[in-house]
């Protein structure tokens, strides 16, 4: 089955913007590109692509919300620079199967995204640095007294022997 009737599909008379996960394992992309799914699939989450002859990412459209992609067996050699600005939320990405030679092929797109999570990073930082140092002086409270009471049963211990 081509992935443009799996897609219609998979959609079971819903509208693609309400759509989060979307399953097209197993179905053939003609040329080794992505058809059929466009930037109406706001809400999409989850899109599992394996085992479909997937050669290039260049069509792949922004999808803003997604965060798991599985993209393995299919025959990827390079492009992934795509998925750093197409999903900038990403946080799984399966490769596994493909025709990946060159580390650097990868390497490029951790850069990428280690940029934006430091990035990211920062702005928590220092928002919650004043929650942080609040919690941490609760927990020393708790651990001296844990020690206080702990002194207090050698004590007790010690008296009835």
């Amino acid at each position: 089955m081509e992935m443009k009737k799996r897609i219609n599909l998979e959609l079971r008379d819903r509208a693609p913007e309400e759509v989060t996960e979307l399953v097209l394992d197993n179905c053939l992309c003609v040329n080794g590109e992505i058809e059929g799914l466009n930037d109406t699939f706001k809400k999409l989450e989850f899109l599992s692509m394996a085992n479909v002859e997937l050669s290039s990412l260049a069509r792949l459209p922004s999808l803003n919300k997604l965060r798991k992609l599985e993209l393995s067996d299919n025959i990827i050699s390079g492009g992934l620079e795509v998925l750093a600005e197409k999903c900038p939320n990403l946080t799984y990405l399966n490769l596994s199967g493909n025709k990946i030679k060159d580390l650097s092929t990868v390497e490029a797109l951790m850069e990428m995204k280690m940029m934006k999570m430091k990035r990211k990073m920062k702005l928590v930082h220092l928002k919650d640095m004043r929650k942080r140092r609040k919690k941490r002086r609760m927990r020393m409270r708790m651990k001296m007294k844990q020690a206080q009471n702990w002194e207090r049963q050698k004590r007790k211990w010690a008296s009835h022997t």
